[in-house]
């Protein structure tokens, strides 16, 4: 197994210790996969053969694609929860809530067995770990990753350290990771701040990083667009929209839809779409202003608090993700997003808000006409509306942001029955 520099091209090995997580030069790596002798029909044979298997490596939604993702990895060393496997569902009030597009999917990532998209690349990156001789696997979190971590590393027997920001986090999401049994500190400072600590510390504490810049964690949130576009019968839509907080799931599309292309399974690149919070939003200001380097925010500040980072690590990737695809960006404010996640969640499918930044950025092209009416898409929902219960109550019980006629209706107060 092998890495490129995504800055200067130098190639690593990815297969012994000490793991590398950047290039010397500062550069993110990305996995290269030799596809010269893959036979594209075959493997879609074998990829609709396995869907129907049960309680075996192969019946997860990550694993099914291992061809594309860890060829090398020895399947006894892969951990599974039957991650993947999530619904793709199609919900009329929200497709009218966006602007009546001509057809609309939510990729409900949030079934998933730690109740996020975090999954599919943890699986992934813990199994590489393993493969590696770590018995430590570490994480800075606001919150899914060091969830996801915990459970996977609970499977195995090994231990998980997560390092959370002191404020602005689910406390829900920090409960799960306790309730998995990892160790727990937090910080003083953001997001960014601990992803620092742990590129400096991490291998002199025997751990194991797991965040967006271990890029094995990119190779297995390729398979989000693996099974989007399995479920579709290989045709996707016009546009895909997702939120955009580290960019790990911007430059792991970026990756499965290059992979994808390449070896024939797909015929034409959809359009992406890259939607921030307004408090944290520093990728959409850099693409905005045209530019090809990213300021960080550096006290980033929003309710979706998944999105909540200021300095995401994989803008790089997530940039060359834009360009291949003719991509776009946009930020929208809490008030939106907490509007789109009451419509989302009353059509039954519910989100976490950082989730629901996808739809009401959505909402927002398709105003803005950059999304036409005759257009399809599909929204990436990343987390479960039960990895923060502090926003259903803020909603519905508090009454905070209702910001419009429509956030008012969607309100649900719990009545006394005198």
């Amino acid at each position: 197994m092998r890495a490129e520099c995504t800055a200067c091209g130098a190639e690593l090995k990815m297969n012994e210790r000490p793991m590398r997580y950047q290039c010397a030069c500062g550069g993110l790596l990305r996995i290269v996969h030799d596809f010269s002798q893959v036979d594209s029909e075959r493997l879609k044979r074998v990829f609709d053969e396995r869907r129907g298997l049960r309680n075996c490596l192969y019946a997860s939604g990550v694993w099914r694609y291992k061809e594309l993702i860890a060829p090398e990895l020895p399947e006894r060393e892969a951990v599974t929860r039957n991650e993947g496997n999530t619904g793709l569902y199609e919900a009329e009030p929200v497709r009218q809530y966006v602007g009546a597009i001509r057809r609309l999917h939510l990729k409900a990532q949030s079934e998933n067995p730690s109740g996020s998209f975090k999954d599919n690349g943890m699986a992934v990156a813990v199994s590489h770990g393993r493969w590696l001789g770590y018995t430590s696997f570490a994480c800075a979190s606001t919150g899914n990753t060091s969830s996801s971590l915990s459970m996977y590393a609970a499977i195995l027997g090994k231990q998980s350290v997560v390092l959370v920001p002191g404020s602005e986090v689910s406390p829900n999401k920090v409960l799960q990771t306790v309730g998995y049994g990892a160790e727990v500190r937090t910080f003083a400072g953001t997001y960014d701040d601990g992803i620092r600590w742990l590129r400096d510390h991490a291998e002199e504490q025997g751990c194991y990083v797991c965040n967006s810049i271990n890029p094995l964690r990119i190779e297995g949130q390729k398979s989000i667009i693996f099974e989007l576009a399995h479920d579709m019968n290989w045709q996707l839509p016009d546009w895909i929209v997702l939120p955009g907080g580290a960019l790990s799931n911007a430059a792991a599309l970026g990756q499965g839809l290059s992979d994808l292309y390449a070896l024939g399974f797909i015929d034409k690149l959809p359009r992406v779409a890259v939607i921030q919070a307004e408090g944290a939003s520093p990728f959409h200001r850099m693409a905005a202003r045209g530019s090809q380097q990213l300021v960080p925010e550096p006290k980033p500040s929003t309710r979706a608090s998944a999105l909540n980072i200021g300095h995401p690590p994989s803008w790089p990737k997530a940039l060359r993700m834009l360009e291949m695809t003719s991509g776009v960006t946009a930020a929208v404010s809490d008030a939106e997003i907490m509007e789109a996640k009451a419509c989302i969640d009353r059509s039954g499918i519910g989100c976490e808000p950082a989730s629901a930044a996808a739809v009401s950025g959505l909402r927002k092209l398709v105003r803005e006409g950059i999304v036409s009416r005759d257009e399809t898409a599909a929204c990436i929902l990343t987390g479960s509306m039960l990895k923060d219960t502090d926003a259903l109550r803020e909603f519905h019980l508090e009454g905070k942001w209702r910001a419009s006629e429509l956030a008012s209706q969607l309100m649900n107060p719990i009545r006394s029955l005198a």
